[in-house]
């Protein structure tokens, strides 16, 4: 579980992980709840969430680029790893009902997702990643 306030957004996220057979964490599930003030529209707010979770979930598993003498390795997707649409975890989204004034909703998904994600494989007993992406690829 980890939580965060981005833009006055207020957003709480679990993550359900297990270990795949080549060592990589595997993302099943993100409960999601956040408290964006008064929602105007809430499918947005949950496809922000969703986005958002998505996004920084293949940032903290996969985003790396390597240098060589300063010119980045990976120069195309065909080199550069992301999350893939088979591997986007199921979401489920609890807007917290509120009465006060309309926060942000674009970012604030982001910030937990990958404390959630170390806090599970702590809980599986494997030490928390101290760098990202927490899956290196070849250099």
């Amino acid at each position: 579980m980890a939580v965060a306030e981005s833009f006055g957004t207020y957003v709480a996220e679990i993550a359900e992980v297990s270990m795949s057979e080549n060592g990589e964490p595997r993302v099943h599930k993100v409960w999601c709840a956040v408290d964006c003030g008064t929602v105007v529209n809430p499918d947005i707010v949950r496809a922000q969430m969703e986005g958002g979770i998505g996004f920084g979930l293949g940032h903290i598993l996969y985003a790396q680029v390597s240098l060589d003498e300063g010119r980045p390795v990976q120069r195309n997707f065909n080199t550069y790893r992301s999350l893939r649409i088979q591997e986007m975890p199921e979401i489920e989204v609890k807007i917290i009902d509120s009465k006060e004034k309309p926060t942000g909703v674009g970012e604030p998904g982001v910030p937990p997702i990958g404390l959630a994600v170390a806090n599970a494989l702590a809980r599986l007993g494997k030490v928390r990643p101290s760098q990202l992406p927490m899956v290196r690829g070849e250099a």
